[in-house]
């Protein structure tokens, strides 16, 4: 009896400091790319092959990837 109680305790114990450590509900999100241009370069011309845009997509973004 007395270990259910302690594992009662526990949880209880777990579960209210992880609520109040919620940082007040701000939600904090990163993304973090790590794409190389002859990656991009390949994926637009996958995209331009099967059709998901046409030349003058294609040569606009094909581009801008080189400029950067």
């Amino acid at each position: 009896m007395r270990l259910r109680c302690l594992a009662i305790l526990a949880v209880m114990t777990v579960s209210i400091t992880a609520t109040g450590c919620g940082g007040g509900g701000a939600k904090v999100q990163s993304e973090i790319t790590t794409t190389t241009k002859g990656q991009q370069l390949l994926d637009l011309k996958k995209a331009f092959d099967s059709g998901a845009m046409n030349a003058k997509e294609y040569e606009e973004q094909r581009k801008k990837v080189l400029e950067d």
